[in-house]
């Protein structure tokens, strides 16, 4: 448990500690209860490797814990994005480049340094407590140390041959002739069959083996020779096949969510449009964003998001590498570093994508990637966090992957050996924003810990238990 301070920050400094406390897992309480205070202090600032160095610059006294207020800064840079809304830079896509990541900068995107320094926060409030209690909020449901989600992106329906033939241009850029063969070769096979929805089907299959559930974003738009051009919108999600896909990932109980056209980025009434649009086909609310490419504006595109109803975006992943853009593996609210404000939205950034390995890095042995989905999932479980794969499911050998599929498979299982918590993405986000809302009131005499899951009618479902200081299970949250 910890008490924070209740004057003296900037909204930008709030925002950043509540992200800190929350990513630590301490329990705030009530003023009047002796447990560690959070003080801040002034140190000169850091780059990020100074920091890590430095241990964050935390110091410990007896129940006192002092955080620089310049670690704050940092947060609100990575974590919030901020970094990246000052940038001017803009790619081809219209999208905030790569480089212009402060972790990208610093080589660190592979590392969730900012979900390090809650770790570290964590550790000096145990050690400050000494006497006084010492609470944390359970990581994730039913006893799991970590999470992982696994999503899709559907962006291909109709006119596979197309597709099939820009991927065979993109293997004789690379001079991968032997591949080409074999592509064509599957072409050949599925003439007069359906490779997308075979895919589809096969994605499920690996799915409904290990017992998880998944998410579906999928395309909602009208398409034109313009947008299919431009490798936007390619098919009609009113069609007979889109439908059937469709019905298919929610009858066996897999989210449904809104892969944000082109036309979201700069018209934001196209965010609501599509979402009941999906909404409709579906027969289902529609939540959960993720725009297509990844495009978007930071600070700005999520409003747009949050006004169409949406509850969570996941777009806050680099498309042409895998690592943790945020600085950290988990959801964390949104922040508008120009109006100086939170967003009312959650982001669940992505950690992992196939295609950020074979088209942008080269990489086309299937096999590598799983190797990289896994280190990455290492990682998040060190943290205790939450890994988020993106698997397309048109990666099969008809559409220009041979060797593709069972990859997935074996990523599956390497992620599940490690026993984490799988869930959709709004399962997450709910079991986050309830276990971000628990609030200690009040000590009993024998030093149990009393309370309150503030949103706890958000997630029925969960239970939210405490820890005390050797991460033993103590109280439920009420």
């Amino acid at each position: 448990m910890i008490k924070l301070p209740e004057v003296g920050l900037s909204p930008a400094e709030r925002f950043a500690l509540d992200v800190l406390v929350d990513l630590a897992r301490l329990v705030p309480a009530a003023p009047p209860l002796d447990v560690v205070r959070l003080e801040l202090i002034e140190q000169p600032p850091r780059d990020l490797r100074g920091w890590m160095a430095a241990g964050w610059g935390i110091d410990v006294a007896d129940g006192v814990v002092r955080l620089p207020r310049a670690v704050l800064r940092a947060v609100i840079d990575v974590a919030g994005a901020a970094s990246e809304q000052r940038a001017s830079e803009r790619d081809r896509y219209s999208r905030v480049p790569s480089s212009a990541n402060p972790l990208v900068r610093e080589g660190l995107e592979r590392d969730p340094v900012i979900q390090r320094a809650g770790l570290a926060l964590h550790t000096a409030a145990r050690r400050a407590a000494g006497r006084r209690p010492f609470r944390a909020v359970a990581p994730w449901p039913d006893g799991r140390r970590w999470a992982a989600a696994f999503t899709h992106d559907l962006d291909v329906v109709a006119l596979w041959p197309a597709f099939t033939l820009l991927r065979i241009a993109e293997l004789a850029r690379k001079g991968a002739f032997g591949r080409i063969a074999r592509v064509a070769a599957s072409a050949v096979g599925s003439a007069g069959f359906d490779p997308v929805t075979q895919g589809v089907v096969g994605v499920l299959n690996y799915e409904a083996n290990a017992h998880i559930r998944s998410t579906w974003f999928i395309l909602c738009g009208t398409p034109t020779l313009r947008t299919m051009r431009a490798g936007d919108l390619t098919y009609s999600p009113e069609s007979a096949r889109a439908r059937g896909i469709i019905a298919q990932v929610r009858a066996i109980g897999h989210e449904i969510g809104l892969h944000g056209s082109f036309a979201t980025l700069d018209h934001h009434e196209a965010f609501g449009e599509q979402r009941q649009r999906l909404e409709a086909i579906a027969g289902a609310p529609v939540r959960g964003i993720r725009q297509h490419y990844v495009r978007i504006h930071p600070g700005v595109t999520e409003h747009a998001m949050a006004g169409a109803g949406f509850v969570y975006d996941t777009t806050f992943g680099f498309p042409d590498r895998n690592g943790f853009r945020l600085g950290l593996a988990d959801v964390v609210p949104r922040w508008d570093a120009a109006a100086n404000k939170p967003i009312a939205i959650d982001e669940v950034p992505f950690t992992w994508m196939d295609r950020a390995l074979s088209k942008y890095r080269g990489i086309e042995v299937p096999g590598a990637w799983a190797v990289d989905a896994l280190a990455l999932a290492a990682t998040a479980r060190e943290v205790g966090g939450l890994w988020v794969g993106l698997w397309h499911p048109n990666l099969t050998p008809a559409l220009g992957f041979p060797d593709a599929p069972p990859v997935y498979g074996a990523t599956i299982a390497g992620v599940l050996a490690e026993s984490p918590f799988v869930a959709p993405l709004e399962t997450m986000v709910q079991w986050r924003r309830a276990r971000r809302a628990v609030r200690a009131t009040a000590i009993a005499s024998d030093g149990s810990v009393e309370a309150a899951a503030l949103v706890a009618a958000a997630a029925p479902q969960f239970q939210l238990r405490l820890e005390d200081a050797d991460g033993r299970p103590a109280e439920t949250a009420r």
